[in-house]
């Protein structure tokens, strides 16, 4: 497959103003798009913030109207579009993420599985994996921790499915006394998403938003960004700035590669890159 520019809109959330809030990741996708990106990946419970109370009462279905302001973004500017969301299904909760296609059409939905302690406060747990065929390549839209070393089960599967692309939501937080100098961001995530990488040929972006924490269980802990691409091979492609105020867009290549192997034949293909597990 030919290359195609990813954009990793590192996006200001304030809890419990949607509006505000998709209002800029419209304005972040219109920037995404005049940069020459053909995706935008934005951050994880972008309407309310992760684990903000407000969703209780004020989250909507999917689709819906928050997840409709983002389709109408996409089909303005001709752009695929990968959103985080809380959902209302029923009387449940879900921590959700959308691929949106340059007409608004939802094409994946997925409903985060290793969810925190304490987000399952809030959010009930997925019960399924996808991935979906696109002129992106095959895509799968895991979130934050679906990717983390301890989970990364959920990555090895979207990836034993044909994922050539992993486009993941996140929202990734500190405490107010971290010292970035000291115990820099990101060393928590770079091991899984490289093993990935480096197994499956595939690319994994993270994208987290930033900004100050202002209800829910860790109400005072700052999103700091620190949005990570890394490409076959294990590449580090961008690490986003740090910081409450690091908004941004970052740009990447991204070249979708063949699997490696499909069904029984994955084992011996992954047993040759070294891997010893399952």
């Amino acid at each position: 497959m030919s290359g195609y520019r990813a954009g990793l809109g590192q996006l200001l959330v304030e809890g419990g103003r949607p509006a505000a809030n998709l209002d800029r990741a419209a304005a972040m996708t219109e920037q995404a798009a005049r940069e020459g990106c053909r995706v935008v990946v934005l951050p994880e419970c972008l309407d309310f913030g992760w684990t903000d109370p407000s969703a209780r009462e004020r989250a909507e279905p999917i689709p819906g109207p928050h997840s409709d302001r983002l389709a109408e973004a996409a089909r303005a500017y001709g752009i695929w579009v990968v959103a985080g969301l809380v959902e209302r299904a029923g009387n449940r909760l879900y921590n959700a993420s959308i691929l949106l296609d340059p007409s608004g059409r939802i094409v994946l939905h997925h409903r985060k599985i290793n969810e925190l302690g304490i987000g399952r406060e809030i959010y009930a747990v997925g019960g399924r994996l996808e991935v979906a065929e696109t002129e992106l390549g095959t895509v799968a839209i895991p979130i934050c921790a679906d990717n983390y070393w301890s989970s990364r089960a959920v990555g090895h599967l979207l990836c034993r499915m044909g994922a050539q692309v992993l486009l993941s939501p996140s929202a990734w937080a500190v405490v107010p006394d971290h010292d970035e100098t000291v115990e820099p961001y990101g060393d928590d995530w770079l091991p899984s998403y490289r093993e990935l990488a480096t197994l499956y040929d595939v690319t994994v972006i993270g994208v987290s938003n930033v900004g100050l924490m202002t209800g829910g269980p860790w109400e005072g802990r700052l999103c700091i960004g620190k949005s990570l691409a890394v490409g076959p091979g294990g590449e580090i492609l961008a690490h986003g700035p740090y910081g409450v105020d690091a908004e941004t867009l970052l740009v990447v290549d991204v070249v979708p590669r063949t699997s490696v192997a499909a069904g029984t034949d994955m084992a011996a293909a992954l047993h040759a890159r070294g891997y010893d597990g399952p």
